[in-house]
């Protein structure tokens, strides 16, 4: 494959399903509560953008535009975590650093408050890297955490990610500069 065509590359849509949770693509209906969860303090402290960032938030551009955009560049997609038994959105994800090259790409995640410590996260980010490996044959699936954030961490082992080792200075938080672990899920690792 030539880099002209591994640039053209459009990100595969989803649409996954578990037991109890559905992760698809976000619409324009799901802006007011990404803006809620976007807005929770705690996912504030471990985002990877600057505070004057995050007050401008916009979740109708992220659902909308800032999505089309990332997901036609090639680049990822946002999706929506959605609890199957109200169909209430509990949560997001979004894959981005996406290597087409290579086949790789980074999930990134964000809880609501009222969901957080019920396996959400987990389980989403879990079927998410599944499909991708699986279905659209990306051979690498990326965590990046934050020293620190014990719930991340949990959930890069409870979806069977390994940890490979430190990221020096590697990302940014509202806080300032930070390393990052870096954990994988390979095909490999699920044959």
């Amino acid at each position: 494959m030539s880099s002209w065509s591994v640039a053209l590359r459009r990100f595969p849509s989803l649409l996954v399903e578990t037991p109890r949770l559905t992760v698809r693509p976000l619409c324009a209906d799901d802006d007011k509560r990404v803006a809620e969860i976007f807005a929770d303090r705690l996912v504030r402290r471990w985002l990877p953008v600057a505070q004057d960032e995050l007050e401008e938030f916009d979740g109708y551009a992220w659902c909308t535009e800032l999505a089309v955009e990332r997901r036609d560049s090639g680049a990822g997609d946002h999706y929506g975590i959605v609890r199957r038994e109200d169909e209430r959105l509990v949560g997001c994800l979004w894959t981005k650093n996406t290597d087409w090259l290579t086949r790789s790409t980074e999930i990134a995640y964000a809880v609501a408050a009222d969901a957080r410590g019920y396996g959400v996260a987990p389980e989403a980010v879990d079927v998410l890297a599944l499909s991708l490996l699986l279905e659209h044959r990306f051979q690498r699936v990326e965590l990046r955490v934050a020293p620190g954030n014990v719930a991340s961490r949990r959930v890069a082992e409870k979806a069977g990610f390994t940890y490979e080792g430190l990221l020096r200075n590697a990302g940014s938080l509202a806080s300032g500069r930070v390393d990052l672990e870096s954990w994988s899920l390979l095909p490999s690792d699920i044959r």
